[in-house]
């Protein structure tokens, strides 16, 4: 393709409302603008995010967002050439909204609509950023997902691996909210982890002892809540050392599940030959220092460029879902009226659930 192609893209699928503007031309893509409203303040009270406060966040926020970015890039709807949208999956409630809002405008204006998997938009990002050759092993560890993906092509991702329960992002919050850590988790514990001793508890490693690359986080949740109760029962409640050692322990534990489980997974993909070697992360955990620091000398040891996006790529953004979308519009791709929010949508519809289905289909 040679044509240049400028697209808006709409995120919405969880507790950021976001909007971007991205041109691609050929292999090579530019991010003209990226807006991003985050949502902490409103979920802070609640130890987490609570949907319907996020859904109604996003339709106040979504058309700001979309002026915002469109201002930034100087662009108007006039110039572009399409409109990607996050379809799912997600929080229904959030993901609804931007599609609603994507579809107002399609309508408005009669640009093309594409809706986007929200975890292809994650998993293409070392292609906006870094334009590496398929196929690469990517690692997307986040709130609400932890997945080994080998990406082979555009539209095709294999899984080799995943979470059987809570992903990383969530099990970082819950600890957080155990020892009364404020909230997102995962940069106030890896904060209090600085001063802490990584050996004081002994943290279990789930299914290191089982083969392949599945992940399990949810017993070592567990594990700091016993860890914590011996110790209040014991003093009477936590000092700031008994915090910081029990966020250092835990923060060891998922470094290493993820060590190994990538050791193993780098494995399999040496096995299909790729001319060059590409291990990829992204998702908030992938912000997470002890974890990066690992996973790179991890690559050094076998011989892999390791590419992590900028951290504001690697969270939820809109610009991975507007590239997303303009490599589909660019083969072709535009999705009929009828578009639906969708709270499930596995990547690998090849591969069989991680948790199981329900009566609208798998559930990851």
């Amino acid at each position: 393709m040679t044509q240049t192609l400028t697209v808006l893209g709409i995120e919405s699928s969880c507790d950021d409302t976001a909007a971007a503007i991205v041109r691609l031309q050929g292999d090579k893509a530019e991010v003209l603008s990226s807006i991003v409203k985050g949502q902490n303040d409103l979920h802070a009270e609640f130890g987490g995010v609570v949907p319907e406060i996020a859904a109604r966040a996003h339709a106040e926020r979504v058309d700001i967002c979309v002026e915002e970015a469109l201002a930034e890039s100087g662009y108007a709807l006039s110039g572009l050439d399409a409109i990607a949208v996050t379809s799912g999956p997600g929080l229904i409630g959030g993901v609804l909204s931007g599609v609603m809002c994507a579809k107002g405008l399609s309508a408005a204006t009669g640009l093309p609509l594409i809706g986007v998997n929200h975890l292809a938009g994650h998993a293409l990002t070392p292609r906006l950023t870094d334009s590496v050759t398929f196929p690469y092993l990517m690692l997307l560890v986040s709130g609400g997902h932890c997945q080994f993906l080998i990406a082979e092509s555009f539209d095709t991702f294999r899984r080799i691996g995943g979470t059987i329960d809570d992903a990383p992002g969530e099990a970082f919050d819950k600890t957080a909210r155990l020892l009364a850590l404020p909230q997102p988790g995962g940069p106030h514990v890896e904060k209090c982890a600085k001063d802490g001793d990584p050996k004081k508890f002994p943290l279990p490693r789930p299914l290191l002892n089982q083969p392949g690359c599945d992940m399990s986080f949810s017993g070592l949740k567990t594990a700091i809540l016993r860890a914590r109760d011996g110790v209040v029962a014991e003093k009477r409640g936590l000092t700031e050392q008994d915090r910081a050692d029990l966020s250092s322990g835990f923060q060891a534990a998922v470094t290493d599940i993820l060590v190994e489980k990538t050791r193993r997974a780098l494995n399999e993909y040496f096995a299909l030959e790729p001319e060059n070697r590409v291990f990829a992360i992204a998702g908030g955990v992938a912000a997470n220092g002890p974890i990066r620091d690992a996973l790179m000398g991890l690559c050094r040891e076998h011989n892999t460029e390791f590419v992590a996006p900028p951290l504001r790529l690697c969270t939820d953004n809109a610009a991975m879902i507007a590239y997303a979308g303009a490599v589909r519009f660019a083969e072709g791709a535009n999705d009929p009226e009828h578009l639906t929010a969708r709270p499930r949508w596995p990547l690998d519809k090849r591969a069989p659930a991680l948790l199981g289905s329900g009566k609208k289909g798998a559930k990851a």
